[in-house]
């Protein structure tokens, strides 16, 4: 999967502008997916170029005009060929994950500190989510409702993970007092 897979998968249900696409990038999309606003626009130039989309300028006035982007009949092949093309497998890469797997050298303070950090980003990660859900779960279709779903029980199993790791690291503390 790549960036204009994505795009193209957007712009079968509806001609968009180069806005709305980011739009899209930062809210609903940014759990599972990560695409940086410098690569959007030279993205959809390239995919111009190659009949994967077109392009409409939409006058408006007291603006500036508006690119508004559809799919053509060969970015829908190459999108199709996308979806039925095999799985590829999620790639995991954590900062926190590979720290924390070497937080013996750290010491239990640093440790103790990289959770709670971590816990309270991953509330806030799960906030957002839940709101995005919240605010588009009417016009989801269920394969939507089960990405959304599967991203919730992520962070929240993340979280009661960290929890349980607090509760040890508390558990060891009290131990040392005692």
């Amino acid at each position: 999967m790549n960036s204009h897979d994505v795009i193209l998968g957007m712009l079968m249900n509806s001609s968009l502008s180069g806005y709305e696409i980011k739009q899209k990038f930062e809210d609903i999309f940014s759990y599972f997916y990560s695409s940086s606003y410098g690569t959007i626009y030279p993205m959809l130039h390239r995919m111009e170029k190659e009949g994967l989309l077109t392009k409409e300028i939409v006058i408006q006035d007291g603006r500036p005009n508006k690119n508004v982007y559809s799919i053509t009949e060969k970015g829908k092949e190459q999108f199709n060929s996308y979806l039925y093309s095999p799985l590829e497998m999620d790639t995991f890469k954590s900062d926190f994950l590979m720290r924390l797997y070497f937080g013996q050298f750290a010491g239990n303070d640093k440790v103790i500190a990289w959770l709670k950090q971590v816990q309270q980003e991953v509330e806030q990660q799960l906030e957002g989510l839940s709101a995005k859900y919240m605010r588009h779960k009417d016009e989801m279709q269920p394969a939507h409702n089960i990405c959304i779903q599967i991203g919730i029980k992520e962070y929240t199993a993340k979280l009661e993970a960290i929890a349980e790791g607090l509760a040890s690291f508390e558990q060891i503390e009290m131990e040392k007092r005692d």
